[in-house]
C-alpha cells in the first residue's frame, strides 16, 4: 500500500499478513489452474492482447457514470473496509470500488489492465459491518488472486452467447468456454471465502452473511448450526439420480450454492492450513516465481481424492468405491504376475511382498 494509505489501519485489533502470496488461501483446484497459468511464458502478455477486444474503457466509464465511486467523501464506511482489507492482505494498490444500484445482492470484482470492485445496494442493504467486512474482503481477495480477468471474459461471453444463440452451432463454442470458465469461477469463489475470512476474522460473521445472501434479512429466524446441517444433508441425500441433477443444477451458476460456501469455510476455518496462516506461516509472494507447476497438481489430485473418499454424495461414493475396487484388483494382478514370472524370490517371499505392496498402494492412493 501506499504511505498515506499505511496510516488506515484495521479499526480493530486483526492480524495482518505483510508480502501474503494468494497462494495461501486459494483452493486447490483454483490454485492448480492459476499457479499453471502463470508460468507459462508470455502468457498474461497474450492472454491481454487477445483481451484488447473487450470493452473494458466503456466498462470503467459506465460505473464512473452510473455509480457511486466509495471514498471519503462518499460511503467513507466502505472506503474504511477497503483500505482495511488491503492493509490486511498487504495488497498495495486499493482498487477502486463503486456501488451500483441494484436490489439483488451481489459484489464483483472485474477490469483486465486493473481491478474494480462493484458492490449492490441490496448487498449494502443486507449486511452488518462485520458481514460486509468478509465481502469486501473477500473481492480483494480475487483482485490479489487476478481474478478480475478471467470474471470479466466470462462476463463478456456469457453475454456473447445470447447474441449468436441463433446462430446454428455458433453458441456451442462459447458455451462450452463458459461452462468451463464457471467451473473455475465457482473454485475461485470457495477461494476468495477464505481471503474474507483472512480479512475479517470472524467466522460467525461470514456464516452470517452466507446465510443471509440464501435467506434474506432475517437472521432471527435463522442458526448456523441448522444452515450447515442443510449442506450436510444436501451432500449425502438421494440417490444416483439427484448426484446427476446436483450437478445440472450448478452448471449454469457462477457461485457455488451458499450453503456449501458455508460448510467449506466452515471446515477450512478449522483446518491446521489456517491456524498456520493465523501464527503467521504463509507463502510469501516473493516465492510465487519458483512455485511448482507438478507440487500444485498434486495437492490439487490429493484434495479430490480425499473429497472422493469423504464425499457423502451417492455418486461420488459409487466413484470410490470403483476406485477402489480397481485398486485392489490392480494389486492383485500385480501379486499373481509376480508370482508367475518371479523375482528371484520365493513363493513365500512374493506372497509377503504382495500383501505389503496392496496395503502401501492403498495408502498412497487415499493421502
Amino acid at each position: 500500500m501506499t504511505e498515506n494509505d499505511q496510516g488506515n489501519v484495521p479499526s480493530r485489533q486483526r492480524k495482518r499478513f505483510p508480502g501474503i502470496s494468494s497462494r495461501a488461501y486459494e483452493h486447490p483446484a483454483d490454485r492448480s489452474a492459476l499457479v499453471a497459468l502463470r508460468k507459462l511464458s508470455g502468457f498474461d502478455t497474450v492472454f491481454k492482447a487477445l483481451s484488447g477486444l473487450l470493452p473494458e474503457r466503456s466498462l470503467r466509464l459506465l460505473f464512473l457514470s452510473d455509480s457511486v465511486r466509495v471514498s471519503d467523501a462518499q460511503f467513507s464506511h466502505l472506503n474504511d473496509m477497503l483500505r482495511d482489507a488491503c492493509y490486511v492482505l498487504d495488497l498495495e494498490k486499493v482498487p477502486p470500488m463503486y456501488v451500483a444500484q441494484d436490489p439483488k445482492p451481489n459484489a464483483m470484482c472485474i477490469g483486465l489492465d486493473e481491478p474494480i470492485i462493484v458492490l449492490t445496494t441490496g448487498l449494502l442493504e443486507l449486511l452488518d459491518e462485520e458481514e460486509m467486512r468478509a465481502v469486501v474482503g473477500h473481492e480483494v481477495g480475487h483482485a490479489l488472486s487476478g481474478h478480475s480477468v478471467y470474471r470479466t471474459i466470462l462476463l463478456f461471453l456469457t453475454g456473447l452467447a445470447v447474441k449468436v444463440a441463433w446462430i446454428p452451432l455458433g453458441n456451442v463454442a462459447i458455451m462450452a468456454i463458459v461452462t468451463a470458465l464457471r467451473e473455475w469461477f465457482r473454485k475461485s469463489e470457495l477461494s476468495a471465502d477464505r481471503a474474507g475470512l483472512l480479512v475479517g476474522q470472524d467466522v460467525q460473521a461470514s456464516m452470517r452473511g452466507l446465510m443471509k445472501i440464501a435467506g434474506g434479512n432475517h437472521l432471527h429466524e435463522m442458526n448456523v448450526d441448522a444452515f450447515l446441517a442443510q449442506a450436510d444433508e444436501y451432500e449425502k441425500s438421494g440417490d444416483l439420480r439427484d448426484s446427476v441433477l446436483k450437478i445440472l443444477n450448478v452448471l449454469p451458476r457462477s457461485h457455488p450454492f451458499t450453503t456449501v460456501r458455508a460448510a467449506e469455510l466452515k471446515k477450512w476455518s478449522e483446518s491446521r492450513d489456517f491456524q498456520r496462516i493465523m501464527d503467521g506461516h504463509y507463502p510469501k509472494r516473493s516465492e510465487d516465481k519458483d512455485t511448482s507447476v507438478t507440487d500444485s497438481f498434486r495437492e490439487s489430485a490429493g484434495h479430490y481424492a480425499d473429497t472422493v473418499r469423504t464425499s457423502k454424495d451417492p455418486l461420488m461414493k459409487l466413484v470410490g468405491d470403483i476406485a477402489g475396487g480397481a485398486g485392489d484388483l490392480a494389486g492383485d494382478l500385480g501379486g499373481r504376475l509376480r508370482n508367475r514370472f518371479g523375482t528371484g524370490q520365493g513363493p513365500r517371499k512374493a506372497d509377503a511382498d504382495d500383501e505389503g505392496t496392496t496395503g502401501t498402494q492403498d495408502g498412497r492412493s487415499e493421502a
